[in-house]
Order: C-alpha cells, then sequence, then structure tokens
C-alpha cells in the first residue's frame, strides 16, 4: 500500500528512502541522558497546566453564568500569554543561554500559579485570566527552550523521533491534570449539583446563596494550582544545580533582521509555523469542547470529563506507536495520514448525534498524539542552527491558535441549534478545518521531499 501511495505522489522514485537506514543512530546518547530526563519532564509539567485548565471553561461557564463565548475567555488568556511571551523569550535565551530561559520560565510558571490565591480571594474572573497569563509567560519559555533543546540533543538524523519520545510525556502531565480535575475539582462543585430532572440548581438560588457557593468553588479550583507552583519551585531547584550541555547554534549571534529573513525564505517552515497554529486550535477545541458536548447528552462535567481522560489515553498510546511507526515510515507521511484520520473522526462528531458522535470525538485524539512535535521538526529541519531559537519562538507564538480560534466554536455552541441539527455537533466544523490543513501540509512536505531526492 506504501509503495501505491508513494509511487503516486513521486513516481520516479523509489520509496525505500521512507524506511530507516541500516545504520541506526542513537535515539539519546548517555552523555546527553540526565539533561534529557530533566527536559523531558518539563513536558509534563506544560501538560498538567494545559489540561486542568481545559474543564475550568466549563466550570467558570456555569460558576460565573457566562456564556460559552465568553468563558473561553480563560483560553484566550491562557494561550495568549504564548503570543505575548515566545519572542522575548527567544531574544532572552539569544542573550544568555538554554539553562536561564529554562530557570526564568519556571520562576513565572510558580508566580502565575501561587496568584490563584488572590484571585480566588477576590472572586475575580478578570484576576484568573491574569494569573493564567503569567503562569503561561513561563510556559512560553520553557517550550521556546525546551523542544529545540531536545532536538539538539543527540543526531540530527533522530531528532524528530526524540521529540515525539519527550513529547510522550505531555500527555502523561496532561492525563494528571484531567485526573485532578475530573477526580478532585469538577465533583466537588457544588454549582454543579442537579436536580431530579438533570438541571443544574445553581442557576435557580438567590445572590446570596451563589455568593457562598462562588466562595467554596473558587477555593476548590484554586488549590491544584497553588500546589502545582510549589512542584514546580522543586523542579527550578533541581534543574538550578544540574549542567545543562551548551548545544550546536547556542551562543552563536546572528543579526535579527537576518534569521527573520531566512526563516520568512524557508517555504517548509513558514507553512509549518501556520499548520500549528491550526493544529492547536484544534486540539483546544477537541479537549475543551467535549464537556458542552457530553453535557447535550445528559452528562454532568465530571463524568464528561472522565471520557477526556479516555481521549487523552488514546491521544498518549498513539504518540508511542506513532513514534515507533517512524522508524519505518517517514514522519512526513504519517503526520498526512494521521490529519486524514482527524477529519474522518471529526466527521463522525458532527453527523453522528449521540454516543456515536461522542466515541469519535474521543477517537479523534488518537490522530493528534504526533501532529504538534511532527511539525515542529519538520519545520525546523532546514533551519540553521544558529536560527532555531527564533524559529521556535515562532512555533511557539502559533499556539495562539488556541487562543482565538476556540471562541469562535463557543459562538457557534452558544446559537443551541443550527437547522434541525445541534448547534454543538456542527461547531465541529471548525476543527475538522484544521485538521484539513494539517493533512495538506504533511501532503506538501512529503511533495518536498519527493523533489528533494530527485
Amino acid at each position: 500500500m506504501f509503495e501505491f501511495l508513494f509511487n503516486y505522489l513521486c513516481p520516479s522514485k523509489s520509496y525505500t528512502f521512507l524506511f530507516m537506514s541500516n545504520s541506526k543512530p542513537k535515539l539519546v546518547e548517555k552523555k546527553f541522558l540526565i539533561p534529557f530526563i530533566l527536559i523531558t519532564s518539563l513536558f509534563a509539567l506544560w501538560g498538567f497546566a494545559n489540561d486542568i485548565t481545559h474543564p475550568m471553561v466549563a466550570a467558570f461557564q456555569t460558576l460565573m453564568e457566562f456564556s460559552v463565548a465568553k468563558s473561553s475567555l480563560i483560553q484566550l488568556a491562557f494561550y495568549g500569554g504564548y503570543a505575548t511571551m515566545a519572542i522575548p523569550a527567544a531574544l532572552f535565551i539569544r542573550k544568555y543561554s538554554y539553562k536561564s530561559g529554562i530557570l526564568l520560565g519556571l520562576a513565572l510558571y510558580a508566580v502565575g500559579a501561587f496568584m490563584f490565591i488572590p484571585a480566588a480571594a477576590y472572586q475575580s474572573f478578570a484576576f484568573f485570566c491574569v494569573s493564567l497569563y503569567v503562569l503561561t509567560f513561563g510556559l512560553a519559555f520553557l517550550e521556546t527552550t525546551a523542544n529545540p533543546l531536545i532536538l539538539s540533543l543527540g543526531d540530527p538524523r533522530t531528532s524528530t523521533r526524540r521529540l515525539n519520545l519527550a513529547q510522550a510525556f505531555n500527555p502523561m502531565g496532561s492525563l494528571s491534570g484531567m485526573a485532578v480535575a475530573a477526580l478532585v475539582v469538577l465533583p466537588n462543585l457544588i454549582s454543579d449539583k442537579r436536580d431530579a430532572a438533570g438541571n443544574i440548581i445553581y442557576h435557580t438560588l438567590s445572590e446570596a446563596e451563589k455568593a457562598d457557593i462562588r466562595l467554596h468553588d473558587l477555593s476548590m479550583i484554586r488549590n491544584p494550582y497553588v500546589l502545582l507552583g510549589v512542584a514546580v519551585l522543586v523542579v527550578f531547584i533541581i534543574i538550578a544545580c544540574t549542567k545543562i550541555p551548551q548545544t550546536r547554534g547556542e551562543g552563536v549571534r546572528t543579526k535579527n533582521s537576518i534569521t527573520l529573513k531566512r526563516l520568512w525564505q524557508n517555504k517548509l517552515y513558514r507553512s509549518g509555523v501556520a499548520a500549528q497554529v491550526f493544529y492547536v486550535g484544534a486540539q483546544i477545541m477537541t479537549w475543551t469542547f467535549i464537556i458542552q458536548y457530553a453535557d447535550r447528552l445528559g452528562i454532568d462535567k465530571a463524568t464528561a470529563q472522565r471520557y477526556n481522560i479516555v481521549a487523552m489515553t488514546f491521544f498518549l498510546t498513539s504518540r508511542f506507536v506513532s513514534t515507533y511507526l517512524m522508524q519505518r515510515i517517514s514522519s512526513r507521511r504519517l503526520l498526512m495520514y494521521f490529519g486524514i484520520g482527524a477529519c474522518l473522526t471529526t466527521s463522525g462528531t458532527i453527523l453522528i448525534d449521540g454516543m456515536g458522535g461522542l466515541y469519535c470525538l474521543m477517537a479523534t485524539s488518537a490522530f493528534m498524539s504526533l501532529m504538534f512535535p511532527t511539525i515542529y521538526g519538520i519545520a525546523l529541519e532546514d533551519v540553521k542552527p544558529e536560527d532555531t531559537t527564533f524559529g521556535a519562538a515562532f512555533l511557539v507564538m502559533a499556539i495562539v491558535g488556541g487562543a482565538v480560534i476556540p471562541p469562535i466554536q463557543g459562538a457557534i455552541i452558544d446559537l443551541g441549534t443550527i437547522g434541525n441539527m445541534p448547534a454543538v455537533n456542527l461547531s465541529f466544523i471548525m476543527p475538522f478545518v484544521c485538521f484539513a490543513i494539517v493533512a495538506l501540509y504533511g501532503w506538501s512536505a512529503v511533495k518536498a521531499d519527493c523533489k528533494c531526492k530527485l
């Protein structure tokens, strides 16, 4: 089957280049093992922050009695921090070092987490948004640093596989965040209690009763972030005491204007940044609005979050499977296949009304598994080492897709129904379009690889 598809795309070439050479370079060399483990732990840290935050959109929607679109401002604050701080992070790392960038990122992460204490005390949605905004300043530093650092810790031939392996620990952190949300936070939110008919009781209460419930529920939302801040400080101390090797291209001084010109002229990189914007938007929509999708089926938030945990388990398992497959099949081709698969499952989410649609939505996570690190790795393949920091910064800025696209889907959900179909179902046309763009990037990357081998 692979031979047929390859011959269709590249009829003049043998398809054997898709398979790894017999001389297998080490995925992680011994001298880089300790730094690799420590940097990989950061992927789990920002995964936890991401996926304990997604269900908070639904929590604030009920607690503050907001529309879906307004409660999605949580995502705007969270992912807007990446867009704001990615370039300053790159400039900082260029001037100092990867290690300095990591330490500053961890410090900002902890500050943002501890800001949840006054945010809960003032019962201010705006304060929560600012706290998340500061927290993601730290995440922007970490992602701008950790991804290219992992790529550089070893043989370039295994760089994309190495990043996929490191990124496999991101969903482990995500699963932990989801578990805390599903088992600790959401079940203890008084605002989500329902009557025998399945209606939320909170909306029928007096203002005084609502105020007491808000005080309790906001404290429940606050506590995991405070504990997370403590954990981040521990990691800060460990990394501060560990030697992080200087890598190829680190510390090399090039004029920013020259770097930006080279990046802009690199079509594969330029398209990769655009593809990453749409992928992150699709990821956030898929994991955030699963709760709204389940809610229409009469499933409460805590139970819906458990479906999200199953989806993340698919994501994690598929990440390891796809990392293995990259030994035999090109990462570009896998990206194309997985993009097509995500389009198919999202189509089921739109067209199948009921639990079948929910199952399709969960299955989408399996196809999303390799997308972020693979787009990242492909985009940076032909980028000069001295341009990697800036190249990484724009790919991190692409995470802004998680800020600007989900509110559009939220606005569609708020319509209730469109024609004879539930708006929440039709709203998943947004991630469908995003996945189609990712599949197209994979296809164009395959075509580019064919041309360079002619």
